[in-house]
């Protein structure tokens, strides 16, 4: 079967989750889950959680954990927290939670922010993955890069990838 066929198989309506990660926004000002939101709710999809929490790579860990035992979204979108200050610990934090990586993501959003912002995405770190049955995102919490990601590359094929993590063994 080819990735057309899949996507024309694919759910539609899939529960998301958004993590926030920041120790200076609110929920209030943070306008990058709020698009987030807003985008997932426009494309048919029905978000389950929108939290803020702070930089601290144990309260992400178990933050993350939480969020899957209790609410089992299809998708977890994490922003913030992707950078390279010694504060930026998001993916040290996930990564060594997922059973596999999608690899592809980190590249592809690297070059398309290369696309947009030249030589500064050296700068820019972004993972995806996979933890039990859910799908995870990690990506810069900048409005921009949270637009890049959804829209060139989340939200065309999340529901193709749920497809295949709904396949039986």
């Amino acid at each position: 079967m080819g990735t057309k066929e899949h996507k024309t198989s694919a759910p539609i309506h899939l529960r998301v989750g958004i993590l926030s990660i920041s120790t200076t926004r609110t929920l209030a000002e943070d306008k990058s889950g709020h698009w987030i939101s807003k985008h997932s709710k426009k494309e048919g999809h029905e978000v389950i959680c929108h939290r803020v929490i702070p930089d601290d790579a144990q309260i992400i860990a178990d933050t993350v954990a939480d969020v899957l035992r209790e609410l089992s979204p299809h998708a977890l979108l994490l922003t913030g927290g992707t950078g390279i200050s010694p504060k930026d610990v998001t993916i040290e934090a996930v990564r060594p939670l997922l059973s596999k990586e999608l690899t592809a993501f980190a590249i592809l959003f690297s070059q398309l922010s290369f696309e947009e912002i030249d030589s500064a995405a050296i700068l820019s770190r972004a993972m995806a993955g996979v933890i039990g049955s859910t799908l995870i995102f990690c990506m810069p919490g900048s409005l921009n890069a949270c637009k890049l990601a959804c829209n060139c590359l989340i939200f065309p094929e999340i529901g193709h990838i749920i497809h295949h993590l709904q396949e039986e063994p």
